[in-house]
């Protein structure tokens, strides 16, 4: 069976997008790989294996467009509400926090935090499928 090792985006600078998903998601740089024209930083923490790689390009200064597609990363927390208020309180750029229904019953409980490059996060209460 296949597993799922990591997620790439690609950033415009390291320091400032290593610093984000420090404070926000407790990721910690695991290695850091520069190669001729580009560095490959990997981050993670204790919680699972699945690291999230920042490729940073050489020269690059111009912002990615990231188009339309609204693909987002996502992460569980045991604290939604907690972490909201973490997440405001550190400055972070959250959207609203959301109660989502299916069939008049709980679905989900998120909100979307921004990273400096324009990603999106979506940050979920855990429980149910989203362990």
């Amino acid at each position: 069976m296949a597993k799922l090792v990591h997620s790439m985006i690609r950033v415009l600078d390291e320091v400032r997008s290593v610093d984000f998903y420090e404070k926000a998601f407790g990721l910690k740089i695991a290695e850091r790989v520069p190669f001729d024209g580009f560095t490959l930083i990997y981050m993670a923490n204790r919680e699972t294996g699945f690291e999230l790689e920042l490729t940073v390009n050489a020269g690059r200064e111009e912002a990615y467009d990231l188009g339309n597609g609204y693909g987002h990363l996502a992460v569980s927390v045991e604290d939604i509400d907690l972490e909201y208020r973490r997440f405001v309180d550190l400055g972070l750029p959250v959207g609203k926090l959301v109660d989502m229904q299916h069939n008049g019953k709980p679905f989900a409980r998120f909100f979307f935090v921004t990273d400096p490059d324009g990603y999106k996060i979506e940050v979920l209460q855990r429980g149910g499928r989203f362990q």
